[in-house]
């Protein structure tokens, strides 16, 4: 055991962490794999493509927006939903068309925000995690002393209990919170994007910005 740990340090230190470092670490692996999930799906040109909108008025323009056309649209992409909830309501008012875009936004931010409530709830209960397992090394420290004196054995156990749980929670929160942070500040971003892209396609539709299909797309930064 002794060669084994000093081969694998991270073995030791989990070892001498005691039982309550075992739900830090599922957390840190829940923790690890939304951050690369949601690494890949949130990308610019997954959830915005930037020539989609030229493409959906240069279609809508040559032969309008039939039903298989707007099926197609709301499976290409966050946005795809958004323009083809607009193009749905393409004979109700303007402000129908909003409300639909509104409603298509709403519906695709929340969509995007998937798992992010688990990587917040990571990021906040991982420090009492890690202040559980502290009392847990605590209440050990506290029963190594006896009227014969300190069990060293017992006393050390405690104290290693104690710091490392501390350390793995504050270890898993900070990552955690800075990637919660930095993803509903994508997802809020990409709702503005979309808005702005299907109010576009509003006013073409009310003729509005009939000179759009020629003027040079450019791609949101």
């Amino acid at each position: 055991t002794t060669s084994r740990t000093r081969r694998f340090p991270l073995f030791a230190i989990i070892q001498a962490a005691g039982w309550p470092i075992w739900p830090l670490l599922l957390a840190s692996v829940i923790a690890v794999a939304l951050i690369i999930e949601r690494s890949i799906t949130l990308r610019q040109t997954k959830i915005v493509p930037p020539t989609l909108l030229e493409q959906v008025v240069a279609v809508y323009q040559r032969q309008g927006a039939s039903q298989e056309i707007l099926v197609r649209l709301a499976k290409d992409s966050p946005l795809g939903s958004v323009l083809a909830a607009a193009l749905r309501n393409q004979k109700s008012p303007r402000h129908v068309m909003k409300e639909a875009v509104e409603e298509a936004g709403r519906g695709a931010g929340h969509e995007l925000e998937r798992f992010l409530t688990t990587l917040g709830t990571i990021a906040t209960a991982a420090p009492l995690l890690g202040l559980f397992g502290t009392v847990i090394g605590m209440i050990e420290i506290f029963g190594s002393q006896s009227p014969t004196g300190t069990n060293p054995q017992q006393l050390a156990h405690g104290i290693s209990v104690a710091l490392y749980n501390t350390a793995f929670g504050i270890a898993i929160a900070i990552p955690s919170l800075i990637f919660y942070r930095h993803f509903r500040n994508k997802v809020e971003g990409f709702v503005v994007q979309m808005e702005q892209e299907a109010a576009k396609l509003v006013d073409i539709v009310h003729g509005d910005r009939a000179d759009f299909a020629a003027q040079p797309h450019r791609a949101s930064s």
